[in-house]
């Protein structure tokens, strides 16, 4: 019983962990004299990333490679089917026509790079297929080359990024360092009751790591971007959800994977493929659809085919174990 408690904390720890370090890390920058969108496009970014890359980094350190991939790519297939579909709902999706010809092919390559990542032991004709960290500094590699892309779109104003409706409040230095520390503290022990109760649940019901990693980690890592994706719907501000899921979804391929590689090789569960296809095909899908209907737009219809895709993916896994 306290296992499952620790759980429950440990991802809310997390959560908050993750926003009182954005917003300490957000009033620094600002007292600083950082300008609004530097600020959203780092702290804000890189904060809403924070409970993926610490659960990864502790699994990885325990040995427990299932848990570590299996979070990226179930918080990866979660973020499109389950909060774009969920979004969706709420209000139609406009997308920018540089995230249809540019962000979402990005993601594509990220699934692709890691595909071929996740196969070496075919191609190299090695009995343990591990994500090395020679994997891990390509994956930063592609990760710095999204950053410029994204710093130089910003810069000269070809779409519409703004940050200017972030709240950022102001804090007394005491307050900042507060946030700060203890953001960093629950994030430490957020993850690392995270993956012990991850661990111990697997265990007791005789399931995979890999299985947890894809369904309850990574949905509970996910809740920072289905909130601000769905408050982001009700405001209409459409062009931040979209740019939320597809963000965060290479971010966590190319950021969180590399890094975690970098810090700590771990090994690549067996049924990988199989997920990380549906990972492809649901990009790809996401693609397609900014192609048919109204161009460029996603609409309740489509919600609901995701919605619908995430509950059939659901019940396989939970078939397969």
């Amino acid at each position: 019983m306290l296992t499952y408690f620790l759980f429950v904390v440990g991802i809310i720890l997390l959560i908050k962990g993750a926003d009182w370090l954005v917003d300490g890390s957000s009033s620094l920058a600002k007292k600083l004299g950082i300008p609004t969108i530097v600020i959203g496009l780092t702290i804000v970014a890189f904060g809403t990333s924070m409970p993926e890359l610490v659960v990864n980094v502790i699994s990885a350190i325990k040995h427990n490679g299932g848990i570590a991939f299996g979070n990226i790519i179930g918080s990866n297939i979660a973020n499109i089917l389950l909060i774009l579909g969920v979004s969706t709902l709420i209000s139609d999706i406009k997308v920018q026509k540089s995230t249809t010809w540019k962000e979402i092919p990005f993601s594509l390559l990220a699934i692709l790079v890691l595909l071929v990542f996740s196969n070496t032991m075919f191609l190299d004709n090695i009995s343990i297929n591990v994500v090395t960290r020679f994997e891990g500094m390509i994956l930063l590699l592609f990760f710095a080359i999204f950053l410029y892309y994204v710093f130089e779109l910003s810069r000269k104003k070809s779409i519409d990024i703004s940050h200017d409706d972030i709240e950022i409040k102001k804090h007394s230095s005491l307050q900042i360092f507060l946030l700060i520390s203890g953001g960093l503290f629950c994030l430490y022990m957020g993850g690392k009751w995270t993956v012990e109760g991850a661990i111990q649940i697997a265990r007791y019901f005789g399931l995979s790591e890999y299985f947890i990693g894809l369904t309850i980690v990574a949905v509970g890592t996910s809740l920072p971007e289905l909130v601000t994706s769905i408050i982001a719907s009700l405001k209409k501000h459409n062009d931040i959800v979209i740019g939320n899921v597809i963000g965060s979804n290479i971010f966590n391929i190319f950021w969180i994977l590399g890094l975690t590689a970098l810090i700590y090789p771990f090994a690549i569960p067996a049924n990988v493929n199989f997920d990380l296809i549906v990972l492809l095909l649901t990009t790809m899908l996401l693609f397609l659809f900014m192609l048919i209907g109204k161009k460029h737009r996603l609409e309740k219809w489509q919600g609901i085919i995701f919605l619908l895709m995430y509950v059939l993916y659901i019940i396989f896994l939970i078939k397969r174990g």
